[in-house]
């Protein structure tokens, strides 16, 4: 799935192809996870035109010209967001292959996994693809997205308000292994399981301990590796293995700097012992047992 750095790398890419661009056509296919209902969002979107791009955590916002109405886009495990005009294909989410950019949307289109089409007034389309349908598109009033943020998503490692003192907060009394507390949306937003096992080797942390048993100064460790480890991976456009490409198409240069993330089995970069693979809270999570206590 892809996370706050890839998301992130989308919006901005996409972001000067659709803002200020309307809805001319709207084309929901096979979609189960559309809601209104399709032929409402097809009335109500058209003529509608977008005014912002946003993103919270891992979900797309899609502001509108009725300034109480916004398009929500979540790719989940498998979406992908495709833009197309004339020769020009921006492609980002899970990547079906890394043969070409092509073979990464499923072929030409639409295809078998495009279940929704929006075409603008500038001869612009965007495809939604979706492999297994996990994938959402949701439009909603400002009160209801408001309220979507509120129960959802905690604050970014990019935030102010993540700080020590609230890290230290959400993990005291926690007795959930620590990597368990900080992938939990609601109290920290985008962070996923590459940049998890990232942040916690780059604090000396095992993702198995509790988050209760954090001291003082892991807890300070670990805030500053989120937040880094986070910077880095935006500016270097995310990480790829597989199942990921950038809107330009692109993998995410992030892999380069990767410590344990799917290095089981290698040596450890620091101690030179191998990087262990085990499972903590349903994910496969990556680590070195020596550097990590």
């Amino acid at each position: 799935m892809p996370e706050l750095p890839e998301v992130e790398t989308v919006r901005r890419d996409l972001k000067k192809y659709l803002v200020g661009a309307s809805f001319q056509s709207i084309k929901i296919i096979d979609f189960k996870n559309g809601a209104p209902g399709a032929t409402f969002l097809a009335k109500t979107l058209k003529g509608q035109e977008i005014k912002d791009l946003r993103r919270r955590g891992k979900l797309l916002i899609l502001d509108l010209s009725n300034q109480n109405k916004h398009l929500l886009f979540h790719l989940k495990m498998t979406g992908q967001l495709i833009y197309q005009h004339s020769n020009k294909l921006l492609a980002g989410g899970h990547s079906l292959s890394e043969d070409s950019l092509s073979a990464a949307v499923g072929g030409k289109l639409p295809n078998k996994y495009t279940r929704a089409i929006f075409r603008f007034n500038h001869d612009g389309t965007l495809y939604f693809n979706d492999l297994r349908k996990f994938g959402y598109i949701k439009l909603v009033g400002s009160p209801e997205l408001k309220e979507i943020l509120r129960n959802n998503y905690g604050p970014e490692p990019m935030d102010r308000e993540f700080s020590p003192v609230y890290l230290a907060k959400i993990l005291k009394q926690r007795r959930a292994p620590i990597k368990a507390v900080i992938l939990n949306q609601q109290l920290i937003a985008g962070l996923g399981n590459i940049y998890a096992d990232e942040a916690l080797f780059a604090a000396k942390i095992r993702p198995d301990r509790l988050a209760e048993s954090l001291k003082n100064g892991e807890v300070l460790a670990l805030q500053g590796a989120i937040v880094n480890i986070i910077k880095k991976a935006i500016k270097a456009r995310g990480t790829t293995f597989r199942n990921y490409v950038d809107a330009q198409g692109k993998r995410g240069g992030f892999a380069h700097y990767l410590q344990v993330y799917q290095r089981q089995g290698q040596l450890c970069f620091l101690c030179a012992k191998p990087v262990m693979k085990i499972k903590v809270a349903g994910r496969g999570t990556h680590y070195c047992p020596h550097c990590q206590k």
